[in-house]
């Protein structure tokens, strides 16, 4: 694994974990296949701001897509059957490959859904509140 040199740091403590999901990302992020969009939808009727990942899959079904959250890590796959017609292309310019695409989420973002429209696919996420925790601590004599 390589070394982020921000990481090294003596005041960041616990941070391994980011570290790991940066590497993994970065692996990641190669593949172009599907095309996709991120977005920040925010507006009238809309209690916090949504994240909406939108990924151009013309030709898959609803059937042939696959969205879950694993780990933190929301996982879109696409197969698609072979068709059994015998079929003879002039010109195959329309991908009909099998996909995988990965994004790493930030603790506590939630999937709001996910939506099929005019072959693509939309999955919106809500951004939590942050909430500010004030916390005092003790400080026990050491007599």
């Amino acid at each position: 694994m390589s070394r982020f040199p921000g990481f090294s740091s003596p005041f960041l403590l616990g941070f391994d974990e980011i570290e790991r999901v940066l590497d993994r990302v970065s692996k990641a992020a190669s593949d172009g296949y599907p095309p996709y969009n991120i977005e920040r939808i925010s507006g009238e009727g809309l209690a916090r701001d949504v994240l909406r990942i939108t990924l151009a899959v013309a030709g898959f079904t609803r059937d042939q897509l696959d969205v879950t959250l694993e780990d933190s890590q929301l996982v879109i796959r696409g197969r698609q059957c072979e068709d059994d017609r015998p079929r003879q292309f002039l010109h195959r310019g329309i991908a009909a490959r099998q996909f995988q695409r990965v994004f790493v989420l930030a603790e506590g973002i939630e999937v709001a859904g996910a939506e099929l429209k005019d072959g693509l696919l939309a999955i919106d996420l809500a951004r939590p509140e942050p909430e500010r925790i004030v916390r005092r601590i003790d400080i026990a004599a050491g007599d």
